[in-house]
């Protein structure tokens, strides 16, 4: 139930499927009410995962690295402050990334320096089972969460792999939604940031039948509304929550539950929000992709577009 306003509202309806009949809760990391999963000359880092996905949110010291020896699969590299860039090695090369910026890093052996230090987001595959298991919710995902199907990654980029880095100040265009980029294992939404509390008449309630929606704060309070389906058998119900959350914090919102989430703060708010494999509906709305020359989906490998 999108606003007119919202270009979601242009999206097909959800696929329509045999209903569920059981649900996975919801997860709730509050990264700065918690100890970090690690804590060095580099930095601090909070690790939090969803059925598909791990994100390492990192407050680095100044020239803080943080490295991947034989990484399994493609990750996403977060810098949200212009004042923090980095440097990525990769196999040997290394290039600059200024601040404000996402990069893509391929498989294999990689390093992210920060040389002034500052925020560090890393958003990986669950394929990184050293890194599922430095998770704070780890034990959330000791079973296959209902609803969701076996992760399947999509094609490798037409050229190959690099490093593939991409400014975030894009202005923002009439009927696109956010600022969507994706590699072959993930795809991120940064959202504007917005000034203010959210309109409580311009709510956008919805749901996903068949994947996760991890939301990042990155600035401000978000109040995150999630509702579960009633079933025949009351066991399977689930009360409504409302839970506020701060920066930094992730929310894992599982399929089917209807969500959306408002920000709070008379100032700046902020959310990212992760997908992992990557959306279709997103991916099929012209101009929403960001870098979508770059990546195929599935059934595009080997066609120009």
């Amino acid at each position: 139930m999108y606003d007119s306003s919202d270009p979601r509202a242009s999206l097909a309806p959800a696929k329509s499927g045999p209903a569920a009949t059981s649900f996975a809760a919801a997860e709730y990391l509050r990264f700065y009410a918690m100890e970090p999963g690690q804590d060095d000359d580099n930095g601090k880092t909070w690790f939090g995962r969803g059925q598909n996905f791990v994100v390492a949110h990192t407050e680095a010291r100044p020239g803080g690295s943080f490295s991947r020896t034989g990484q399994v699969d493609e990750y996403a590299v977060l810098l949200p402050d212009a004042r923090s860039p980095a440097t990525i090695t990769w196999e040997g090369r290394t290039e600059k990334v200024a601040g404000y910026s996402i990069a893509f890093v391929p498989p294999g052996d990689s390093t992210i320096t920060l040389p002034e230090g500052g925020r560090l987001v890393r958003i990986f595959s669950a394929r990184s089972k050293d890194l599922t298991a430095a998770c704070a919710n780890a034990d959330a995902y000791a079973s296959q969460h209902p609803n969701i199907p076996p992760y399947q990654s999509w094609p490798e980029p037409k050229d190959g792999f690099r490093v593939r880095s991409y400014s975030l100040d894009v202005p923002d265009q009439p009927g696109r939604f956010g600022r969507i980029w994706r590699c072959s294992t993930l795809m991120v939404n940064v959202l504007p940031r917005e000034h203010g509390p959210r309109n409580v008449d311009m709510l956008s309630p919805h749901h996903h039948d068949d994947f996760e929606q991890c939301s990042l704060v990155l600035a401000g309070t978000f109040t995150h509304h999630i509702r579960w389906p009633w079933t025949p058998r009351l066991s399977a119900w689930r009360e409504d929550e409302h839970e506020r959350l701060g920066a930094p914090s992730i929310t894992v919102i599982p399929p089917p539950a209807v969500h959306t989430s408002r920000g709070m703060e008379e100032g700046e708010n902020q959310l990212v929000d992760i997908f992992s494999p990557p959306r279709f509906d997103f991916s099929q709305k012209p101009g929403w992709v960001l870098n979508a020359d770059e990546y195929p989906m599935p059934g595009d490998e080997g066609t120009d577009r």
